[in-house]
């Protein structure tokens, strides 16, 4: 019998030492039906600890504040909480009340992130937050990363990467007034937002999260704007490439900063009360804020100034509404061989010019191909209203007073004095007018001058060029016209247009010559009216004007308190 239970006995042992083996040899854990419970150590956020350059915790250089973190392992991901260590909150410990759990020794593929949203089955994009002035969307727009890593069984350790950029600035001689600080002329790829509302940190320190990106030189990325309306911008020196896990901290001087001349308004359009200013808003125009509004405060001075005119060409013409607010802008001089020359180069159809003053112009284009040029306007489509120009203004094909070209849009209450010169389609207001538009309540003073091409049909007038618009209402023109050489074309040239394809009403001119019209397509009645100071008085030709424009709607009139006319708006 007992020899029978030692037989028994050795039995069993050897099928327990055969389990143990064969449970050693597949590597299954003998703890619990599932298995052990998966416990990870986060790292890699603190710099000290990593050894790598640029990296950073999500907050103040640890753990706190993250209470979660969502952890991906084949297809399934659930959250698991944040523990920071007591002794070194860098580094914390991610537990679970569900977690996952070791069924053997072979290592696993993990991904973990944070922040994490309910239904994350990835990663999301980089997406920070546009306003991150509370510290919870400050902290809320990282993201931090432990992608795809392999972890060991006995140390499962989760290194963190972040896959955003962190700016800080510092702002140095502080100024009592300032009302924001902005980071502006941010990159857009992703839905990310191009201005961002930094968290205000204290002791005059803003920082914020941002998405990767290169930063060009010059571009404005910090714009500080002070209740008295005052808004001062910092550009980039240098290209710079602010790189995921990366900090990069910007010391700025307030006093230093420019004087940029101009204010931006609460509703977004830009006031000028500067020559500087006016400048700068070119740039910015030129730059692709081809639709924002601009209001003069006060007379600007240009004298001296290298004047790039607003909107260079069809692709950046300007689409907002320029209001001079009745300033003089005086001293306008520069010399170009661009195409579209003038205050503004070229007008788009949903742009506006009004109530400006040009004193002492001197444009001239040595565009040998032709060219728009104006005083005003060198092309334009859309509205351009009461504004007047003195000076002289020079080019080839296209030259006006106050536009070279006007395509379509209207031309409405503006003057010249402005000497003209050219030699293909000149006037005294507009070079040419085509198309659809419109020349109402204008007059032109200065004289005409027209260097004839010998191979181009020519037209110039005192008041218009060429006039193919679909309205001429109660205009007059008093400046000479001459010319000098030849051409093996057509020139045509009158007292009041060059060339006339449409109706003229109510219009007069006095000048050397007795032709008002050199080219009348199809005899268009009626005619301009010639003031010979007998038969037709300057009083004859503000009655008329003024009842063609009150027949017409118009609020424009003129009144003769002097030798001329003059218009006023009711």
């Amino acid at each position: 019998m007992k020899r029978t239970t030692i037989h028994i006995s050795a039995a069993i042992a050897l099928l327990l030492g055969l389990a143990a083996c064969t449970q050693d040899e597949a590597g299954f854990l003998p703890e619990g039906a599932e298995g052990t419970p998966i416990v990870f150590t986060a790292t890699g956020l603190n710099p000290a600890a990593t050894a790598t350059a640029g990296t950073r915790a999500p907050a103040d250089g640890n753990w706190t504040g993250v209470q979660s973190v969502a952890v991906l392992m084949d297809g399934t991901v659930k959250t698991y909480n944040v523990t920071p260590s007591t002794a070194d909150p860098t580094s914390a410990t991610l537990t679970s009340t569900d977690p996952y759990y070791w069924t053997n020794h072979n290592d696993i593929t993990v991904t973990a992130w944070w922040p994490y949203t309910a239904g994350e089955t990835t990663p999301p994009a980089v997406k920070v937050k546009a306003n991150q002035s509370a510290q919870k969307d400050f902290e809320g727009s990282d993201l931090i990363v432990a992608d795809g890593q392999t972890v060991t069984y006995g140390s499962p350790t989760l290194r963190f990467t972040h896959r955003t950029a962190r700016v800080t600035i510092v702002l140095t001689d502080y100024t009592e007034g300032l009302a924001s600080v902005q980071l502006t002329g941010l990159s857009t790829e992703g839905g990310n937002p191009d201005i961002i509302v930094p968290y205000d940190k204290g002791s005059n320190t803003y920082t914020a999260i941002v998405a990767p990106q290169n930063v060009a030189a010059g571009t404005t990325f910090i714009t500080c704007t002070f209740t008295n309306g005052k808004t001062l911008v910092y550009k980039m020196k240098n290209a710079t490439d602010w790189q995921a896990g990366g900090e990069y901290t910007y010391t700025v001087s307030l006093a230093a900063a420019k004087d940029l001349g101009y204010t931006i308004e609460s509703n977004g359009s830009y006031t000028v009360t500067s020559a500087d200013g006016l400048m700068n808003i070119a740039e910015l125009v030129n730059g692709g804020k081809t639709d924002i509004n601009i209001t003069l405060d006060k007379n600007i001075d240009l004298t001296g100034k290298a004047w790039t005119p607003i909107g260079t060409d069809y692709d950046n013409s300007y689409k907002g509404t320029f209001d001079g607010g009745g300033h003089t802008i005086t001293g306008l001089t520069f010399t170009t061989n661009d195409e579209f020359a003038g205050l503004f180069g070229w007008l788009n159809r949903a742009g506006t010019v009004k109530n400006v003053v040009m004193e002492g112009v001197q444009i001239t284009s040595n565009q040998i191909y032709g060219g728009s040029i104006g005083g005003v306007v060198g092309s334009g489509w859309g509205t351009i209203e009461n504004c007047s120009v003195s000076g002289s203004v020079s080019g080839t094909v296209y030259v006006g007073g106050v536009v070279g070209v006007q395509i379509g849009g209207s031309i409405t209450g503006c003057s010249s004095s402005a000497t003209v010169k050219g030699t293909v389609d000149v006037g005294g207001v507009a070079g040419q007018t085509n198309s659809s538009a419109t020349l109402t309540a204008c007059y032109a003073t200065g004289n005409v001058i027209i260097e004839i091409n010998p191979k181009k049909n020519i037209a110039g007038g005192s008041l218009v060029g060429m006039n193919a618009g679909i309205s001429l209402l109660a205009c007059y023109a008093t400046g000479n016209v001459t010319s000098t050489g030849s051409s093996t074309g057509k020139v045509h040239i009158g007292g009041f247009l060059g060339n006339n394809y449409t109706t003229v009403t109510a219009c007069y001119w006095k000048n050397n010559h007795e032709q008002g019209i050199g080219y009348n397509k199809e005899n268009i009645v009626p005619e301009a009216t010639k003031v010979d100071g007998t038969g037709v008085t300057w009083k004859n030709a503000v009655d008329a004007m003024n009842t063609a424009l009150q027949n017409a709607g118009s609020k424009w009139r003129y009144e003769l308190k002097g030798a001329l006319p003059t218009l006023r708006k009711q």
